[in-house]
């Protein structure tokens, strides 16, 4: 396969490479590349499978996607990169910044979480029903979204999760689970790059959301601050699973902040 559909714009360094989450596309960052592209190259990918990216179920997995993070960067020539990940992309990410430690400069986790192995066979039941995942992603991503998120965005990322493929969207809920319970932890051990985690939601083992508050800790977060060397963790309250789309402005600033203590 060729490389992934990505967009670059701007130029300045460190560069930003951007990565959606599940049933997602590179234009969740649209906001963020807008204005960090005035004083820095940018990057957003499409993953295999989803937005204008081709792949098949048997092509996706946690790993795959980081390598072809990685190859777009190489491919690229981009010197040392801050890699963004959203949701599905944290992980993303991880394997990306392990598999090109020479282009990677630094990580942010934006809203990301770890499942819990007792999701595996209830996900596994859902599945096997008639339009049960259906049912079941539709129900995860209207809870990603509260009463202060902009309606029309917020439709227009539910009906674009509704026509991923299911065959790629069960591989890959079934493939978090997976990566979660066997190689997250361990992997965020090898990271050797500052990391900053935007946290907004906390979901819990039977995957109900709600929104953080100033302060708040989670057993997420206690697994980030258990692995990773140096992390800085950034909370934005009352706001749900996208803060790149319902906060775009504070989220935007605690990236350039981030990217400015990096020179």
């Amino acid at each position: 396969m060729s490389l992934i559909h990505h967009v670059v714009t701007g130029a300045g360094q460190p560069p930003v490479v951007f990565v959606h989450g599940i049933a997602c596309s590179h234009t969740d960052w649209d906001a963020q590349a807008r204005v960090l592209s005035r004083s820095h190259q940018t990057v957003a990918v499409d993953l295999r499978g989803h937005g204008q990216s081709p792949g098949t179920a048997a092509e996706c997995s946690i790993e795959r996607y980081g390598a072809d993070v990685a190859e777009v960067m190489r491919a690229l020539d981009l010197p040392p990169a801050v890699i963004v990940g959203h949701s599905m992309g944290c992980r993303v990410v991880t394997e990306a910044a392990l598999q090109a430690p020479e282009r990677t400069a630094g990580l942010i986790l934006v809203d990301g979480s770890q499942f819990a192995a007792s999701m595996g066979p209830v996900m596994k039941e859902r599945f096997d029903r008639p339009d049960g995942y259906r049912e079941m992603i539709g129900g995860w991503f209207t809870d990603m979204f509260t009463v202060r998120s902009d309606r029309t965005a917020a439709s227009a990322v539910m009906v674009r999760a509704a026509t991923l493929a299911p065959e790629i969207g069960m591989k890959m809920l079934t493939d978090l689970v997976r990566y979660d319970i066997t190689r997250f932890s361990s992997a965020l051990t090898c990271v050797r790059v500052p990391v900053m985690a935007i946290q907004t939601t906390y979901s819990n083992e039977k995957r109900d959301r709600t929104t953080m508050r100033p302060g708040q800790n989670t057993p997420f977060l206690d697994m980030l601050r258990a692995n990773v060397a140096s992390l800085r963790v950034e909370i934005i309250e009352d706001t749900g699973h996208f803060p790149q789309l319902d906060e775009p402005a504070r989220t935007n600033a605690l990236m350039t902040d981030f990217l400015a203590g990096l020179r």
